[in-house]
């Protein structure tokens, strides 16, 4: 059995986004999550959620936060995917996770996540990674828990009514918790 990483994955690059990044980041966000050229790839929020799913100013909160990290994945100098890093104590949160909707599909997300699973053991040491999924995104839910991720049932209310967060088609929107041990 070939064990040789995937020819993409060795020339993939992580580092920690900077402020100069912010414009990229929100427009590689928006792609994966909202709008027309969100349906390119197969995380669009589009048919759930109209509107933004980030702003400058939230990017950059997640880039200078103390305990906070926004890795930003780059494949010959060109940004293709980006995940949210924080420490928690004894897990870390994994967020504000984009792959550029064409690049979808093919293994690259899972890479990364494998990625920041290990980043976030390496820098603080942590037991488990926790995260939140709009509990309707049963297919979204289902790639994680391939993953090693597993449901809680654990759900918090979407933020209706704050449009920094989007726009809700429906009525229904709840984030549950998933949860790994990183072993």
């Amino acid at each position: 059995m070939d064990t040789a990483p995937p020819r993409d994955e060795a020339r993939l690059t992580y580092r920690d986004a900077t402020d100069a990044d912010v414009d990229a980041l929100v427009e590689l966000i928006e792609s994966a999550y909202r709008g027309e050229s969100s349906r390119a790839g197969w995380t669009t929020e589009a048919d759930i959620l109209r509107g933004q799913r980030t702003d400058p100013d939230g990017v950059r909160d997640v880039i200078t936060a103390d305990g906070s990290r926004l890795l930003a994945v780059e494949r010959e100098g060109e940004l293709i995917a980006c995940c949210q890093l924080e420490d928690r104590g004894e897990a870390a949160y994994f967020g504000m996770f984009a792959v550029r909707p064409g690049l979808q599909g093919g293994g690259l997300g899972r890479r990364i996540i494998a990625e920041a699973e290990r980043v976030a053991r390496a820098s603080w040491g942590v037991s488990e990674m926790h995260m939140t999924v709009i509990s309707v995104r049963d297919d979204l839910i289902a790639w994680y828990e391939r993953r090693g991720y597993r449901r809680t049932g654990k759900m918090t209310p979407f933020p209706y009514g704050d449009e920094r967060f989007g726009l809700p088609q429906r009525d229904d929107l709840q984030f549950e918790l998933l949860v790994k041990e990183l072993v």
